[in-house]
């Protein structure tokens, strides 16, 4: 009988290890044991940390509900705003301490580790282009008094947000979350 894969509990532990402790902060030792696993069964699974980070951001990626910018059934101005909101509780729900794991991987490993700088990227930019259709028919409905270009402008949403988590965690309050809501709500209607 083959034995079970520890993959799972390997990423599940990773996921939360690396947002609350930082990629240089976790070993694998300390990923293992959060996970209950031999130290050699990551061996069996990642070839690498980077390559556990680039899965442990994927999986990231996916908890953060951007297919919710897609869903028509709701005004594009009130999905996007939800969408910050749910994003916005789950800072708070962690104090504000642990931030984005986008931003936090993009600022400490984007000159030690080309491959996570490479998957923060294209994560970001992704979460970008699902938010510029919504500006998109947000502008069309007349609910956007920006004229920016759309792709620009969610670009600009999306590095807004990771600077105002950042300062989220910095000052362990909401306060800079609240700015973007008020920035974000002065281009509405």
């Amino acid at each position: 009988m083959p034995r079970p894969s520890m993959r799972e509990q390997l990423v599940e532990a990773a996921v939360d290890y690396f947002h609350e402790h930082g990629f240089n902060g976790s070993g694998i030792k300390d990923i293992t044991d959060a996970a209950g696993t031999p130290k050699g069964s990551f061996y069996n699974h990642f070839d690498s940390k980077e390559a556990m980070a680039v899965e442990v951001m994927n999986r990231y990626a996916d908890s953060r509900q951007m297919g919710m910018l897609a869903d028509e059934s709701t005004p594009p101005v009130e999905r996007i705003r939800k969408h910050f909101e749910f994003l916005a509780a789950d800072l708070e729900r962690f104090d504000y301490a642990r931030g984005c794991m986008f931003g936090n991987f993009g600022a400490e490993m984007s000159t030690q580790s080309s491959v996570i700088r490479e998957d923060v990227n294209t994560s970001l930019a992704r979460w970008a282009s699902l938010l510029a259709p919504a500006l998109e028919e947000a502008r069309a409905a007349g609910a956007l008094k920006s004229e920016m270009d759309r792709p620009l402008l969610a670009r600009f949403l999306v590095s807004s947000w990771e600077g105002a988590a950042m300062r989220a965690k910095v000052t362990r309050g909401r306060e800079p979350l609240d700015d973007f809501f008020a920035m974000f709500d002065s281009i509405t209607t």
